[in-house]
């Protein structure tokens, strides 16, 4: 049970003291702090204005197993007495550290065998972005250091992650991105390739990538990034052929493959990884978030044999964070994925309610305000448009409808999330049917308030 937490006192500490993650401060200010969220369990949370709300974002992605595990409580208490915390710097490691990158490696069937350990999926992108250049400089092909990537990307919040990334009102934040970064078209079929058959908008965001390869010369380009399914950036699903043209494209020009996995990871999209929902093999995966079920911060890079062997021969890589590899947190990893093991979540994603998901979303393309749903696994997302024929949005341009509808879901128990005009969910794996017809009666709902508003604009 949660504790007897004087609110209003926290809201107004929040307001003096806290700087929320990506928010405007002075909004938070005018709402008289923020929304003091106190407990949770299984697939709901509740705020300390007494409210119980679906969860239909999994926390922010991460809340695999759901809420209230006490199993994970209990290992993280038993590790903490045993071993608190210790470094990997000083030719050392701890036993879960050592063990959770053997489960990793075991997960990516060997291919990736080796596993570098960080504290969240920004930290694990700069991982990448210095690794992979690491690499060629070691191979002897330092001019290679062009990471390419796609506009509406998002590879976190650090000036790497930010760089790698194609979200543009970040980039205008701190003159980003770094050089050597380049970005291309996103496979985002329903706002920029309806005049196209998903295959030949497959076939040309694909081949935008090769014809950045040859601008940039294929001789200066290190690596691409992608995540398997966009998250942030709108759960943009690509069409089936773009990703294994994507890496022929990469092959062909001996250039690295990473995927985030951030969000994809540990059986978001019906597999334990994206890529092999997309029908990939990359050279490297970035991941986080469904590690721990965000029971603990750690994230992840696994890491191919091929340049492994390669680093080997460079000596030191002067590259780590403090928390790389933290006891309690691989200690708490381990267990989740034991967790999600033994109740076979990725398996129920993939044939049980990820199907049902995506047959419970197609009940609301009657409604006047949807122009689209699609999904993979647990992974959703709902077009919001002014004219379903042309994909018009209200106001003209995104961003009036997908918050309204936002806050109507949060407004009626339902924590979604409105990118643009777009409504998009990735509720607990655990999440069950009657679960998932409460989400879909609750976005109803929201729409049918919302269409009068949207309507007089």
């Amino acid at each position: 049970m949660p504790r007897n937490y004087d609110i209003a006192e926290l809201k107004r500490l929040d307001v003096a003291h806290h700087l929320p993650a990506q928010q405007d401060y002075k909004l938070i200010e005018d709402m008289g702090g923020s929304r003091i969220v106190t407990h949770a369990e299984g697939c709901y949370i509740y705020d300390g204005d007494g409210n119980r709300i679906l969860d239909g974002m999994a926390g922010l992605w991460c809340v695999n197993i759901g809420y209230g595990r006490d199993e994970l409580a209990d290992v993280a208490a038993d590790q903490m007495r045993e071993l608190p915390f210790y470094n990997t710097f000083f030719k050392t490691a701890t036993p879960p550290t050592v063990m959770l990158a053997a489960k990793i490696a075991s997960l990516t069937g060997g291919r990736l065998p080796h596993v570098f350990f960080n504290a969240s999926g920004s930290e694990a992108n700069d991982t990448v972005f210095r690794m992979v250049r690491h690499y060629w400089q070691v191979k002897g092909e330092p001019k290679r250091k062009v990471f390419i990537s796609r506009w509406n990307a998002y590879h976190g919040s650090t000036v790497a992650g930010v760089s790698l990334g194609g979200m543009k009102a970040m980039h205008e934040q701190g003159d980003l991105p770094v050089p050597g970064v380049e970005h291309v078209r996103q496979p985002y079929w329903y706002n920029e390739g309806r005049d196209m058959t998903p295959e030949a908008f497959g076939l040309a965001c694909a081949k935008a990538i090769e014809d950045k390869i040859l601008e940039v010369g294929p001789e200066n380009v290190a690596a691409f990034i992608g995540e398997p399914a966009q998250g942030a950036g709108g759960v943009i699903i690509p069409p089936a052929n773009y990703w294994p043209e994507v890496e022929r494209i990469v092959r062909k020009y001996g250039i690295l493959l990473v995927c985030d996995e951030v969000i994809c990871g540990f059986g978001r999209t019906g597999n334990m990884w994206g890529h092999e929902t997309m029908g990939v093999k990359p050279d490297m995966i970035a991941m986080a978030k469904g590690l721990s079920s965000g029971y603990q911060p750690i994230s992840a890079v696994a890491v191919s044999k091929e340049i492994v062997d390669v680093l080997k021969t460079g000596g030191d890589f002067v590259h780590g964070f403090t928390y790389s590899g933290h006891p309690v947190a691989a200690a708490v990893a381990l267990r989740n994925i034991e967790i999600m093991e033994r109740e076979h979540l990725v398996e129920r994603t993939r044939d049980d309610t990820g199907p049902y998901l995506a047959k419970m979303l197609v009940t609301l393309n009657d409604h006047p305000l949807v122009g689209e749903t699609r999904s993979v696994g647990l992974l959703g997302a709902i077009e919001i448009v002014a004219d379903k024929a042309t994909g018009a949005r209200f106001g003209g341009a995104e961003g009036t409808a997908g918050p309204m509808v936002r806050d109507l879901c949060i407004e009626n128990g339902l924590m979604v999330r409105g990118i643009r005009d777009t409504i998009v969910m990735c509720p607990p794996l655990i999440i069950s049917h009657a679960q998932i017809d409460e989400m879909i009666g609750i976005i109803r709902k929201a729409l049918d308030l919302a269409l009068p508003r949207l309507t007089a604009i």
